[in-house]
């Protein structure tokens, strides 16, 4: 028989932060799930070591993590995404074939939402291999719930472009659609470049235009700011620049 594929969340604190309690952000169930996998494809195998070692302090893993296995997705995927050129993920699950349960695991959130992992979930539709995710913290969807914008209607768009002017035109585009439709637009930017992100999109939102922040959900210093545009010019915001924070624009 085939092993499953389960799809395990991990904290939004990068896996790292030990002062964090595993049970007040996963439940016992995922925690016990992953407890008792040892094969594993992950986006940072030290980060997924430092996450199992947490886990091991509330449910004893099955064997010690030295023995695990674990693969690293290859960097292009990283880099390029999960199906660009055709990422053939399919040998990366040769343990579910042959009758191991793995696990996917991203350095936080849900794997293969806003991360890396998508192309091993496909390639274990193709191979027959059940997909299960386990419950746990997604950044997109905590951010969007404490926005306060409409969360009947949204999209992700990922990442927007580094150019200035790029940028700008694309800040342009999401906002013009965002209120003519009413559907809420979404997108992140890779830390350190938070206070740019913010700053682009306060000059060049218009002043009714709606805009949240969110950074570190479900962890001691979580912080959502959802307001006008034109209030937002009124705010002294302290935005840690080297965290990842969620923005959404609507109405």
């Amino acid at each position: 028989m085939k092993g499953q594929l389960y799809l395990v969340p991990a904290p939004l604190d990068f896996g790292c932060d030990e002062a964090t309690d595993l049970q007040a952000i996963l439940p016992l169930g995922t925690l016990r799930v992953a407890a008792g996998l040892s094969h594993w494809v992950c986006e940072n195998a030290k980060s997924a070591r430092a996450y199992l070692k947490r886990i091991d302090q509330v449910v004893p893993l099955c064997q010690c993590i030295q023995a695990m296995e674990l693969v690293e997705l290859p960097r292009e995927v990283h880099k390029k995404g999960d199906h660009h050129g055709g990422f053939d993920a399919r040998y990366l699950l040769q343990p579910a074939l042959d009758g191991h349960n793995q696990g996917l695991i991203s350095e936080a959130g849900m794997p293969a939402v806003a991360d890396p992992g998508s192309s091993v979930v496909r390639a274990a539709h193709d191979l027959g291999v059940s997909v299960v995710a386990l419950v746990g913290p997604v950044s997109l969807l905590l951010a969007l719930a404490s926005s306060g914008l409409n969360g009947q209607n949204f999209a992700f768009v990922g990442y927007l472009p580094q150019e200035a002017s790029a940028r700008i035109q694309r800040i342009r585009e999401l906002e013009a659609f965002a209120l003519r439709s009413g559907q809420t637009q979404m997108l992140i930017e890779t830390p350190y470049r938070n206070g740019v992100m913010l700053q682009a999109l306060l000059q060049t939102l218009k002043h009714n235009t709606r805009l949240s922040v969110s950074s570190q959900l479900t962890l001691h210093d979580a912080q959502t700011i959802s307001d006008s545009v034109k209030n937002w010019h009124h705010k002294t915001v302290a935005m840690n620049n080297a965290i990842p924070a969620v923005f959404a624009i609507g109405r």
